[in-house]
């Protein structure tokens, strides 16, 4: 009997939390059940040789990591730390799908930068600038759109370190890991991107393509 009442409760519970993601999609993300002939035509540009991950995909995954991030800060009041400018997108919708959200959860933005211009690859010098917030003795969840080579993203988490964080765990919507050049460990994940140049949902070249919905590969003639 125990272990049937344990499955039962175990069951509702997996239901619950999946009710849960699928609200905070729809809540955060209006369009979350927008016809798939409307989502089509949203997913065509002509710099786009094929999308990766498409609107639905995004807000599905965004969902379940917000849940997750609320379980495991429940009681370690958080700071949320965007790197701008690829994340901020990601990171609007990833903070409204903590729910609940945890006591003290507090929002800012840090940034760094590795490429400029036109560069499609990380020089490994490193410019950074943190948030206002004091972040001492603070638990940190560092939000990057993509970890690449890792080399900005290791600079920000020395930083933080130094800085006296209590911890520093790294969230990121696209793990390029075959482009890595530091060791970087990704606490939280929302894709393995591969090794193609990707835009849109906050993710540019050359300050375009960011308001695309969707995440995709553009197109070589684009940036070569």
């Amino acid at each position: 009997m125990i272990a049937q009442a344990h499955l039962a409760s175990l069951s509702g519970w997996c239901k619950t939390s999946r009710l849960r993601s699928e609200e905070c999609a729809i809540s955060v993300f209006p369009a979350f059940q927008r016809s798939a002939a409307a989502r089509a035509g949203m997913e065509r540009h002509a710099d786009i040789t094929e999308v990766l991950f498409s609107e639905q995909n995004i807000k599905t995954r965004v969902a379940e990591m917000g849940q997750q991030l609320a379980s495991d800060y429940q009681h370690k009041q958080p700071l949320v730390l965007g790197v701008l400018s690829g994340s901020f997108i990601f990171m609007a919708d990833l903070v409204r799908c903590i729910q609940p959200p945890p006591s003290g959860l507090h929002v800012d933005f840090a940034r760094a930068q590795s490429y400029a211009g036109k560069a499609t690859w990380s020089s490994g010098e490193v410019h950074t600038i943190m948030g206002k917030l004091p972040i001492q003795n603070r638990h940190i969840i560092l939000v990057e759109d993509i970890v690449d080579s890792g080399q900005t993203t290791k600079n920000l988490i020395i930083g933080l370190k130094k800085a006296g964080v209590a911890s520093c765990a790294l969230v990121a919507l696209l793990n390029k890991t075959s482009r890595r050049v530091e060791n970087v460990d990704v606490a939280l994940q929302g894709f393995e991107c591969p090794d193609k140049f990707v835009v849109g949902y906050g993710l540019d070249f050359d300050e375009e393509y960011r308001s695309l919905p969707f995440i995709g590969v553009l197109r070589p003639e684009c940036y070569s």
